[in-house]
């Protein structure tokens, strides 16, 4: 059976028309004949969306119990049995009752697909997995329904449903949304401006990206080799040069001009050794373009031109930024440059900026050797000065010029050998002095045309040249080997002194050093590999690029650093040359290795030095704090024990009151204590689920004494669920509205006021206390912290600092504000449940679709 297809509707708010467009899409599809139905679709009573629902099949939901309401949720097995072509299905990130068939209803989507049905749905952006750090950081709530991204792109298609933060809060003004009474807090808090605006441009990069990832899909299967410029892709072509920052800035104001414009930074180095470039140079470089909101790119590849070109068609690239070749104009008679054969070869649809710098013309310096080799380029000049330079030669002194005499002849033909030596090194400059000999004796040295040579004088001028061509060979080759060697050593000077450098510092991560390795080598893969003893098996300790060695038997090139550790490459095998340098990335590598681990065993060490601290403070609180109503527990028993005193029915009642009191004191700086305990070592598991506040509040004032005279609760019956751990979210008000009743004054009472906002809760305790200057609003959540004197304050000090813990444990927040006319008030944000409140179906969850 063919797997169904999912169209998905985006959107970057609440009530942008996601829905709205699915039933109308729906509505298209029966009038073409489709047998469309809707297995669940919650139109939040939002009238034109109910309308939508009329002459379309729905498939009878499942009903659920759960805390004593009754909860709707789809019935897949019902829709199975029905198996229409087309299932609508709202919400997809929606988390099922506790007894569905699915925990997620995008799970319950991956069940209908399976089964051949085609599913259209709907989600917000701010629902994907991804994008959870970013949603908060924009709106300051977490989402906690969420759906993973790979999920929706798998989707056939995705449809941006897509409105202007203006218009979207004039239908929230209009009522088109939410009902009147919550209009005010959601267009104040959720659906403000630059809320929506921010959100709106999530949607759209990651819509961009989705769609820029069908392209490149599609022009993959098709090979399609052609650039279609979708959206301005810039690549910025890099030496290694300081050239390079001026480009990448210049590729970024490009960028920048038109919408959505991405730089893509480039080094290409060749594959036969050390890169030409410095590697401190390149890092900055790395470090400007990532800056700047582009990315690095590191190719391996001989012919950079061609290189070049195929990496920028290859990303579908608009445009190649680079900079005014260093060559010096002399320079020129190598070739035309990397520069104007790029602009050559990069066809009309390509666009190629050469760009000044200060470098330009300067010269390019020597180039870093790759053992004795002077590049191909070179070496192809050698030979063909030294073997055609003397046939060419030879045409021009016997044809076309008079006779310049034998002495002459010779000097030409030398300064051919040194020009061959300068160019292509020994070789080509002994060929160009064994065809110099032959062709002198033979054209110009008596008798002509035959090898013989009548005067004895030539003989010796033609040894005297063939020893002088030879030895200028040999002493122009060994300087170019030592020039070249000289810039190895230096290029490997840089690359270890910046290495050390980093690692001193700390500046560099394992996996950030075995990139450099693959990087400066231009290998595959590489990894850091270890056992703990001869026979034990290798496990990789870090690694970089795709099929990493498991073993170093299997990689291609393999440094052993010590007894126990290796360093493996894959891609090439490297020279004798490379391995020096090579060793001491793998010594450095395990340097970093150890420093991490001796960074992990520190930070352990400061949580245990943190755990010593608040075991002193217990002590110290344990000394005083619960000792005080064990005196008073003492006192209370023996003198209710003792038999010198007979004690009234009145007095035994309050000596019996005063013990009571007492335990519970101690019991509430036990509990305390210990849920700090737990907090400090992580072990807090909260068990989400569906709450009432109007359940767990009124639970919470059970150690608050007399509550009816000292606590005023305002909860609405018509708040939306509460998703969270009912035990902590009660311990942590509990906590909350004790430390408010103990400032407060005897004559005021606290106030305990709820109210839904956006897709939140806030529980707000306002006392008429003293309240707490803003420099001190922080510290009162810290551990055994009590603000000013307390003189009416008992206990260690960790009841607010527990009831943080819990309160972010369950995904709320819990901060302290000033209460106007003067007081404290304590706010507990708390993330609402999925769907409506039992008993009010009327009543939209604040971001559902």
């Amino acid at each position: 059976m063919a797997r169904g297809k999912l169209r998905i509707y985006l959107g970057a708010a609440p009530g942008v028309g996601k829905t709205y467009a699915m039933l109308s899409e729906a509505h298209r599809r029966i009038e073409r004949g489709a047998d469309c139905v809707v297995a669940f679709v919650e139109h939040h009573h939002r009238p034109r969306t109910e309308v939508m629902l009329h002459g379309l099949e729905q498939v009878p939901r499942r009903e659920l119990d759960y805390r004593g309401g009754v909860f709707t949720e789809m019935d897949v097995d019902a829709v199975l049995r029905r198996a229409p072509a087309v299932a609508l299905v709202d919400e997809m990130a929606h988390s099922n009752i506790p007894g569905s068939r699915n925990a997620k209803r995008w799970q319950d989507i991956e069940e209908l697909l399976a089964a051949g049905i085609d599913v259209i749905s709907t989600v917000n952006i701010q629902h994907l997995e991804s994008l959870g750090d970013v949603v908060e950081s924009i709106t300051g709530i977490r989402q906690q329904e969420t759906v993973p991204d790979e999920v929706v792109r798998r989707a056939d298609q995705i449809e941006l449903v897509d409105m202007s933060p203006q218009a979207l809060r004039r239908r929230m003004a209009h009522g088109n949304i939410y009902k009147p009474d919550k209009v005010d807090a959601a267009l104040s808090n959720y659906f403000r401006p630059g809320n929506l605006t921010a959100l709106r441009e999530l949607a759209l990069l990651w819509v961009a990206d989705r769609v820029d990832e069908y392209l490149n899909e599609y022009r993959r299967e098709h090979r399609v080799s052609t650039i279609w410029g979708s959206r301005e892709r810039i690549v910025v072509g890099l030496t290694g040069g300081p050239e390079g920052r001026t480009l990448i800035r210049r590729a970024s104001r490009l960028a920048e001009k038109g919408a959505g414009g991405e730089v893509l930074a480039v080094y290409i180095s060749r594959s036969d050794g050390l890169t030409a470039a410095s590697p401190k140079e390149l890092a900055d470089q790395r470090t400007l373009v990532e800056d700047l909101g582009g990315t690095f790119h590191h190719v391996v590849g001989d012919d950079i031109p061609v290189a070049l070109l195929d990496f920028a068609r290859g990303v579908n690239a608009t445009q190649i930024v680079l900079g005014v070749s260093r060559r010096r104009s002399w320079q020129y008679v190598f070739g035309p440059g990397v520069g104007a054969t790029v602009a050559r070869d990069s066809g009309p649809d390509l666009d190629v900026h050469l760009i000044t710098h200060d470098e330009a013309g300067k010269g390019r310096g020597l180039p870093v050797a790759r053992g004795a080799r002077l590049g191909r380029s070179r070496v192809i000049w050698g030979w063909a000065v030294g073997v055609l330079g003397p046939a060419l030669l030879t045409w021009l002194l016997t044809s076309a010029t008079p006779d310049v005499g034998l002495a002459n002849d010779m000097l030409l033909f030398l300064t051919l050998t040194v020009a061959a030596a300068l160019l292509g090194g020994l070789f080509p400059a002994l060929a160009s002095a064994v065809v110099g000999s032959l062709l002198l004796n033979w054209y110009f040295t008596p008798p002509v045309h035959t090898l013989t040579i009548a005067d004895p004088q030539n003989i010796v001028a033609i040894a005297i040249f063939v020893g002088v061509a030879v030895s200028v060979a040999s002493v122009v080759g060994l300087a170019a080997r030592r020039t070249h060697l000289a810039s190895r050593l230096r290029a490997e000077s840089e690359i270890l002194s910046f290495l050390a450098g980093n690692v001193l510092r700390g500046e560099t991560t394992l996996e950030a050093l075995l990139e450099r390795v693959r990087e400066t080598f231009g290998m595959e893969s590489v990894a850091l590999l270890e056992r703990s003893g001869e026979t034990a098996p290798w496990t990789c300790a870090g690694s970089v690029g795709p099929r990493p060695a498991e073993i170093p038997e299997d990689a291609d090139v393999d440094v052993p650093v010590g007894d126990h550790m290796a360093l493996s490459l894959r891609g090439r095998v490297l020279p004798a040359a490379d391995r020096r340098v090579l060793a001491a990335f793998a010594a450095q590598a395990a340097v970093v290795l150890d420093r991490q681990r001796l960074q992990g065993e520190a930070d352990r060490a400061k949580e245990l030095a943190e755990g010593n601290r608040i075991r002193t403070a217990l002590l110290a609180a344990v000394s005083h704090d619960l000792r005080t109503p064990l005196a008073g527990i003492k006192a209370a028993v023996t003198s209710l024990r003792s038999d010198d005193v007979e004690w009234s029915a009145q007095d035994q009642a309050e000596l019996l009151e005063a013990i009571e009191q007492g335990a519970d004191r101690l019991d509430h700086l036990v509990g305390n204590l210990l849920d700090m305990s737990r907090l400090q070592t992580g072990t807090v598991v909260p068990i989400i689920r569906e709450t009432d506040l109007d359940e767990v509040v009124p639970m919470a004032l059970g150690g608050v004494p007399d509550p009816e005279e000292c606590v005023e609760l305002d909860i609405p019956e018509i708040l939306p669920m509460v998703h969270v751990d009912r035990g902590l979210l009660e311990r942590a008000v509990a906590n909350v509205v004790e430390n408010a009743v103990k400032y407060s004054p005897p004559d005021e009472r606290v106030l305990i006021s709820a109210s839904a906002l956006a897709d939140r809760v806030e529980v707000r305790v306002v006392d008429r206390g003293p309240g707490v200057p803003d420099e001190a609003k922080d510290r009162i959540f810290e551990p055994f912290q009590r603000y000013g004197d307390a003189p009416r304050g008992v206990g260690v000090g960790l009841g607010l600092a527990v009831a943080r813990g819990f309160t972010e444990a369950v995904g709320g927040t819990l901060h302290a504000e000033d209460t106007p006319g003067g007081g404290l008030t304590m706010v507990l944000a708390l993330p609402t449940a999925a769907g409506p409140r039992p008993g009010q179906p009327d009543l939209p969850a604040a971001a559902a679709t």
